[in-house]
This record gives structure tokens, C-alpha cells and sequence, in this order.
């Protein structure tokens, strides 16, 4: 995982008013609740009390009540109501207080902020997921890998004509121009399939290569973006479950008539599109071990796996940076911690 990161986890669809649902993420059992106003919790799953799940509780007002002894917490985690000690008690409850997860929602899905710090940045999205224009339609699959695995194969360009030989790789362009990658800007890459039909020539190295129209667009963590026309976008979230366990999440974008129930038709085809182009790819990619991607690996990578290796580069460049600003938080927190011990033990 890459800390403190906004992370696209879930459909906002999946969570409706008044709807508590348990789910794993970051190798972390969390529930995620909206209340009857609209605002989202994610807390620690279990119960600070008895360890129960609180998946099984229910909502009251803005707080989740665990259902084992109906100990109430709120959207920030914090323990509210202890019914064993009564509303009148002015017992400390602080050691009760949950993990609480910071959460965003925009286009109709939701992020949590994974990290040891408090959020300092937004969500960093594509358009398209604010552009009222798109009709769009969406699915998801449950992959035995770690998610960088998912990732990884949605940014290899040489494999087309040979997994989806009889769908998106149609052609027999084996030959690999490339690929060209270019960053949009710290957090963006680019890459597109540059592949021809193999009659002897020599692939073109990657800075004479170039970025198709159709092309592939990643931002980290954990989006991206197919260009295939401006009316057709193909957006995927790879969902981190555990580390070997991932849920790939694509959105069929379009915007060929501009009615709104005809589009929305024509996404709903898309996606059994996807479906079928997905599956093709879970067949091969649950097959590759370590099921975990990393730098060194025992891998053989060729000029064709470029984008590849850039993320690999990317990834370990922000999980060092994220490394040393968690020492430099915690070393702070630290400092804190003894300043006040120092006065209480002066007074």
C-alpha cells in the first residue's frame, strides 16, 4: 500500500440512507454507514467493548449502535452513549473511541484516506466522473491477487493479442512500438498501445514512439481512465482488498446521442463488454505469482512492460515518501506526548 492516499474503495450505490455494510479493505474489516442525512462513516469493524462486529448493529440518528450491548459511536468514532452506565454518566469513555476512516464522495464513489495522517489533499479524479454529459453503467469482479496486480495488467500493452486475441486484440499486432509513457504531472501517467503486425521490422524505441488517440490514462493510487473517443470513456478503481485479494470496479462512459435513456442503454451493452474483456484477463492474471508486484520480483521485464516499470518506480518513490513523513508524524507526536507528560509531572 502507498500511506496517507485517498483511495476509491466503493460505488456510492452500495450504500444507501440508513444502511450499515461491512466490507475488507487495506487487509482492515471496516464498516462504512450512511446516515438518513446523507453523510458517511467508515469506522473500525469491531466493537471497542466485546469485539463484536458492528455490521450488525444499526444506525440511530448520526451514530451506530453495536448490536451486542448497544454501545453508540459517532461519524468521527467517538464513543457516545455506554447504555450499561447509564445517560447520566460522566465517565471518560476515550478508551472506547474507534479507528475512524476520513471519507470523500464524488461522482458516485466513495474514498477513504489511508494513512497515519490527517488528510492534506483532496481526491485527485478524472472529469469525467463530474461531467453530467456521460451516461454510464457499472460492474465489478473479485480477483484472488493483490490489487497492483490489476493495475499492472490494465497498463500492459503487449498482452492484447494474445488474451483478448478474439476481442479487443483482434488483428495480430504482436510487434510493440514502445510504448511512449509521458506524466501529465506528479500523480498522472500516460501510455497508449503503439502494436503492429509483426513482418519483420524493427519496433520503434519509445521516445519515436507516441501516444494513440486511444490511449490509457493512471492516476495513484488507484484510477484509471481508457480514452477510446471523447463519447466513449472505459474508468476502472482496482480496490484494495488484502494482499491477495483485489475488486476491480468498471464504468462504461458514454455520451453518443446525448439522450439520456438511449446512452444509458448503450452502457448497460457496454458493460457485458467489459464483463467479457475482464474475465479474459482474471483467467491469466490469478495465475501470476508472487501474487504482490514490487521492484524486484524475479521478474524479466522487456522494453513492451515500460509502463509497467513506471509504476513500479512511481509506487516505491511514494511509499518512501510516505515512509518518512509517517516517522517525521509520529516523531512529532512523540515530542507532544513527552511536553505534556513534562508539565503534568512539573505541576
Amino acid at each position: 500500500m502507498i500511506n496517507n492516499q485517498w483511495y476509491a474503495v466503493l460505488s456510492s450505490h452500495q450504500l444507501r440512507k440508513g444502511r450499515i455494510l461491512g466490507a475488507r479493505r487495506f487487509g482492515e474489516d471496516m464498516v462504512f454507514f450512511r446516515t438518513e442525512s446523507g453523510s458517511i462513516g467508515c469506522l473500525n469493524s469491531l466493537c471497542a467493548h466485546r469485539k463484536a462486529s458492528l455490521e450488525k448493529g444499526r444506525l440511530t440518528g448520526d451514530r451506530i449502535k453495536c448490536p451486542f450491548h448497544g454501545i453508540e459511536y459517532d461519524l468521527t468514532g467517538k464513543c457516545v452513549y455506554v447504555p450499561a452506565e447509564g445517560r447520566a454518566s460522566i465517565n471518560d469513555h476515550s478508551r472506547f473511541h474507534m479507528k475512524r476512516y476520513h471519507t470523500r464522495e464524488i461522482g458516485g464513489i466513495i474514498f477513504v484516506w489511508y494513512g497515519d495522517k490527517e488528510p492534506d489533499k483532496e481526491p485527485d479524479v478524472f472529469d469525467v466522473l463530474t461531467d453530467s454529459s456521460y451516461s454510464y453503467d457499472h460492474t465489478e469482479d473479485f480477483w484472488s491477487v493483490d490489487y497492483s496486480r490489476v493495475i499492472e495488467n490494465q497498463l500492459d500493452v503487449s498482452h492484447l493479442p494474445f488474451v483478448h486475441r478474439d476481442t479487443i486484440g483482434r488483428g495480430n499486432k504482436t510487434l510493440c512500438n514502445g510504448p511512449k509513457v509521458v506524466w501529465l504531472d506528479k500523480n498522472t501517467m500516460q501510455t497508449s498501445a503503439d502494436n503492429e503486425v509483426d513482418e519483420g521490422q524493427t519496433p520503434k524505441n519509445s521516445e519515436d514512439s507516441e501516444i494513440k488517440r486511444t490511449n490509457l490514462t493512471f492516476k495513484f493510487p488507484n484510477m484509471w481512465l481508457n480514452h477510446v473517443t471523447d463519447k466513449l470513456l472505459i474508468l476502472a478503481y482496482f480496490v484494495p482488498v488484502d494482499d491477495e485479494h483485489a475488486i476491480i470496479a468498471l464504468r462504461f462512459y458514454n455520451r453518443f446521442t446525448g439522450i439520456k435513456v438511449i446512452d444509458s442503454l448503450i452502457a448497460t451493452l457496454g458493460s457485458i463488454a467489459n464483463i467479457i474483456v475482464e474475465r479474459q484477463d482474471k483467467r491469466i492474471v490469478e495465475t501470476e505469482f508472487p501474487k504482490k508486484t514490487g521492484m524486484s520480483i524475479g521478474e524479466s521485464l522487456l522494453a513492451a512492460d515500460l509502463p509497467i516499470l513506471e509504476y513500479r518506480r512511481k509506487r516505491a518513490e511514494l511509499q518512501q515518501e510516505s515512509a518518512e513523513l509517517g516517522n517525521a508524524y509520529a516523531s512529532t507526536l512523540s515530542e507532544k506526548k513527552t511536553e505534556c507528560l513534562c508539565r503534568t509531572y512539573g505541576e
